[in-house]
């Protein structure tokens, strides 16, 4: 569907496509999530669409917010939550289930709901669980409304570490050393589960990243330099998710690139490089988006290696069937191989957010990358393609 395809009345003007933004949700990732949509709020051009925002608050409820971005923004070392942007306390916004019907409602206890009109396209900005993962593209699948990036698979592959990590293998793609603990391993033999992890300690040495097996923005990871921290590390990770990652440290250069579907397909950004933060021990969730731990863009890279994991994001794009756009983080090891760590189908989109900076020293500046995101998904139908 393109934006000369929406119903028309000829007695009217043309009507603008409507945008959905829906952010904020269930999992960690909620007060990023809102602080994306701020930007992207704000990045919308108001002449061209119509905007309706969404909240999801963190126990689930779709709330209609107000449209102010300068309210989405981390204040005082703290991210912001729907709640305080919602009209109601127990208001609900329904989206439709029918692909016919494109009508939004909202609804309060005791009130006749109230119709919000149709809606074009979304733009889930949610990070995490319960939006990142396939589980609204599903949802929006059934509805027969477009949406901005990847699909179900993708978007279920792109937020599990260890699917992900297969996927790549599968297709030639280098990964680091790696090992996984199931749920159902953890709760059948603890003192087993955990030896897995001393084993492979013991094969690839420390220090270990432990992590949440589907979760994003450096939350719950901690870095483990011995045993002794080995227990906390494992609580911490499944305080976000049950089934947790371990990595082998990697001794390398972290390396970004970008990725965006154009209409002959997917193109690479710049690459950006992480420098190893100066207060924090990785580049975690402080160092991100707290800190704000500039990054480097482009990365000091010959233009063979610029040229190599320019190549090597797409392919991993490709890999994984995204749609519309994924940031793909690397290793540069220190024996001149890219190793992939992992890619985001909903990276971070906040004004310091590494995706849309490497998309401005590529020459599309932040209102003009929204806009191709939302563009390329009224391109695109729903259902199998």
């Amino acid at each position: 569907m393109s934006t000369e395809n929406l119903p028309q009345n000829p007695e009217q003007p043309p009507r603008k496509p409507r945008v959905a933004v829906v952010f904020g949700g269930r999992s960690s990732e909620h007060g990023i999530s809102m602080v994306t949509a701020g930007a992207v709020l704000k990045a919308i051009d108001r002449t061209k669409y119509d905007v309706l925002p969404i909240g999801i608050t963190r126990d689930g409820r779709w709330a209609l917010t107000a449209d102010d971005p300068e309210r989405m923004a981390i204040t005082e070392r703290r991210t912001p939550d729907v709640e305080e942007l919602a009209e109601s306390g127990e208001g609900g916004v329904v989206l439709p289930v029918d692909p016919t019907n494109r009508e939004v409602v909202y609804g309060e206890p005791g009130s006749v709901p109230k119709v919000l009109g149709e809606i074009d396209v979304v733009f889930p900005v949610l990070h995490g669980p319960y939006g990142e993962d396939g589980t609204l593209q599903g949802m929006l699948e059934l509805s027969g409304v477009p949406y901005v990036g990847s699909g179900v698979l993708a978007s279920a592959v792109g937020q599990d570490k260890e699917y992900m990590k297969r996927v790549f293998t599968s297709f030639g793609l280098r990964v680091g050393p790696y090992v996984v603990i199931r749920p159902r391993e953890w709760e059948r033999d603890e003192s087993a589960a955990r030896k897995k992890i001393v084993d492979f300690a013991g094969e690839h040495g420390w220090p270990l990243f432990v992590k949440p097996a589907r979760a994003g923005s450096s939350i719950g990871i901690t870095k483990v330099d011995d045993l002794a921290g080995l227990d906390e590390a494992i609580a911490e990770a499944q305080r976000h998710d049950p089934k947790i990652l371990v990595e082998a440290a990697l001794r390398g250069r972290e390396i970004e690139c970008g990725v965006l579907e154009f209409e002959d397909g997917p193109r690479a950004s710049v690459p950006a490089e992480i420098p190893p933060p100066d207060t924090h021990a990785y580049y975690d969730f402080e160092a991100k988006y707290i800190d704000s731990t500039p990054g480097l863009v482009p990365a000091p890279l010959t233009p063979e290696e610029t040229a190599r994991v320019q190549r090597l994001a797409v392919e991993a794009f490709d890999a994984a069937s995204c749609e519309g756009l994924v940031r793909a983080d690397f290793f540069l090891t220190e024996d001149g191989e890219f190793v992939i760590n992992e890619i985001n189908t909903m990276p971070g989109f906040t004004p310091i957010s590494m995706y849309p900076k490497m998309w401005q020293a590529s020459g599309i500046e932040y209102g003009e990358l929204v806009d191709r995101l939302i563009q390329a998904a009224l391109r695109r139908s729903t259902g199998l393609r």
